[in-house]
């Protein structure tokens, strides 16, 4: 579902051919050769050209689907490198690459595992291109299968408890599932930017490693490494592996135990319809546009920011894809063991902790024993608050103190933190409509998969996640009413900047749906009128 119908775009990339401006659009499925070929056709090169791209101020731009967007006033210049034909070993390699996505295709059969191959496919043509083959690519090459093999294995023995730690047993250590590729620095446009600090911000078109950079630039554009004495390199290595881990993997060296893979924010978010990464960066994104929109660094502590910002991306850690109600139903070790009270919130509080016990990922080791106390009690406050069984709890208490609200009171100020991190934890609905869209239908097929469980192991099925009962345009407009709009409203009488900005969109989604279930009801009683009549002529004939 990550992969929605605003993935399709395409990119638009303008070049300066000796003075014309050429625009060139390409679809983010295109490869590096691709879209090289199409720059050459543009410039009126040999189709085999290699050719070099360097921006207005000389910059060299690597040429690549996740290559930044420029502007007329920006065109890139093209300089051929050469139209020799690929040497035998590249020939020989690009031959491996083939074979080893043909081979994954026919044995896997799997989407994601596709996906997973062709993006690394992409990785190493990108290398050969940039810096020729070598042979060590090969041997990292035939690593990486072995690798996915692997964890093909390992995911198919695994057992059926949909919890993927058990801490029954407090001396077994938390072990990835997989290592996490290292993501290159990538170096965010002014555009980007901007646009990063706004609710309208398409999150569909990012890639993972670009996700990740755009939460490390956040953390510095915050000043939160700077306050706070965040090492660069462990904040890079919190949210997903060190270089140095991801060199060891790459060369296909086993590494020794001391060195073994650790875990990281990114490898902890399982690949579940809706809880997955993606949410959890659409979460943290919002609540950046929030401390921008509301000016909250001139209100609240740094300390403040930096518990709101780090619980936004812990908050969801290890999510199974089942709720809560199911944990306590099926009696699964989670909800024994928080005895029913949150047990996935608890959960993705003791994980995020498990990751910052590690010294090569722990942010806060700057930081004094009285400042991480603080830091850890309000991240757990957070989380535990993204409880949707605790939402009228938090709401009223927030209702109470907003006509009399002081920033200087550390209560008030935490009651607001919980009504933040809520907002920014169901906020899909206040981005556009093509970006808010694919998310419900990401949220219904988490909840089909969930009722089709119950149903099969007999547990009782909430009628807003049944298949046989709900619709798209049934499913939103309750919540809209009953929980976005009436939180929304209460926090706009604090910053009535968020009115225009987040309000405005969840009326127009509103209507939208209403309109929607107009057109469904119609269809519903049409379709019921002619079944009527249908039975009426039967009767007559006989």
């Amino acid at each position: 579902m990550g992969s929605s119908s605003s993935t399709y775009r395409p990119k638009y990339i303008y070049l300066d051919i000796d003075g014309r401006i050429q625009k060139v659009a390409f679809s983010k499925y295109c490869n590096s050769r691709d879209i090289m070929d199409l720059f050459c056709i543009a410039t009126g090169l040999p189709r085999n050209t290699t050719i070099s791209l360097f921006t207005v101020d000389g910059c060299m731009v690597s040429i690549d689907p996740t290559m930044p967007a420029n502007s007329e006033r920006t065109p890139y210049r093209i300089i051929p490198v050469a139209t020799e034909q690929q040497t035998e070993k590249e020939e020989l390699f690009q031959n491996l690459l083939v074979q080893v996505l043909e081979q994954f295709s026919r044995v896997f059969k799997i989407d994601e595992l596709k996906t997973e191959v062709a993006n690394h496919l992409a990785m190493l043509e990108k290398k050969v291109e940039l810096e020729g083959l070598k042979v060590v690519e090969i041997e990292k090459c035939k690593s990486d299968i072995k690798k996915m093999r692997d964890e093909m294995a390992a995911r198919s023995n695994r057992t059926n408890c949909p919890c993927k730690y058990s801490f029954l047993d407090d001396n077994k250590k938390l072990i990835p599932r997989k290592d996490v590729p290292s993501y290159p620095k990538y170096m965010l446009s002014q555009e980007t930017i901007e646009a990063l600090r706004k609710p309208t911000f398409d999150v569909w078109l990012w890639e993972p490693n670009e996700m990740l950079s755009c939460l490390e630039h956040m953390y510095h554009d915050l000043g939160l490494v700077k306050d706070f004495n965040i090492n660069p390199i462990t904040l890079k290595r919190w949210l997903s592996l060190s270089p140095e881990q991801a060199q060891t993997w790459s060369h296909g060296l086993q590494p020794r135990p001391q060195q073994r893979v650790k875990l990281c924010i990114h490898d902890n978010y399982r690949n579940n319809p809706f809880h997955n990464f993606r949410h959890c960066f659409c979460v943290t994104q919002m609540m950046y546009s929030m401390v921008s929109l509301c000016n909250l660094q001139v209100k609240i502590s740094q300390m403040d920011i930096l518990i709101l910002m780090t619980a936004s991306i812990c908050h969801d850690l290890d999510h199974p894809g089942y709720n809560n109600t199911y944990q306590i139903n099926a009696r699964t070790d989670l909800a024994v063991r928080y005895n029913d009270i949150s047990p996935l919130e608890n959960h993705h509080c003791a994980v995020a902790f498990q990751i910052l016990t590690q010294p090569e990922c722990n942010i806060f080791s700057s930081v004094d024993k009285e400042q991480f106390k603080r830091i850890r009690q309000g991240m757990i406050t957070l989380i535990l608050a993204t409880d949707m069984a605790r939402h009228a709890e938090i709401l009223d208490a927030f209702k109470e103190i907003l006509d009399n609200f002081d920033y200087s009171n550390e209560e008030h100020v935490t009651q607001l933190k919980m009504v933040l991190i809520k907002c920014c934890d169901i906020s899909n609905e206040v981005r556009p409509m093509e970006v808010a869209e694919p998310w419900v239908d990401c949220l219904l097929e988490e909840y089909f998969m969930q009722s089709d469980r119950e149903k099969s192991e007999g547990l009782p099925v909430a009628p807003f996640m049944d298949r046989d009962k709900v619709t798209k345009p049934t499913a939103q407009i309750g919540f809209l009413k009953f929980v976005l709009i009436p939180m929304f409203q209460t926090v706009t009488k604090l910053f009535p900047e968020v009115e225009e900005v987040m309000l405005q969109p969840l009326w127009e989604s509103r209507d939208r749906y209403e309109e929607l279930k107009q057109i469904e009801d119609a269809m519903t009683k049409e379709l019921q009128k002619k079944k009527n009549e249908n039975l009426t002529s039967g009767g007559r004939e006989k």
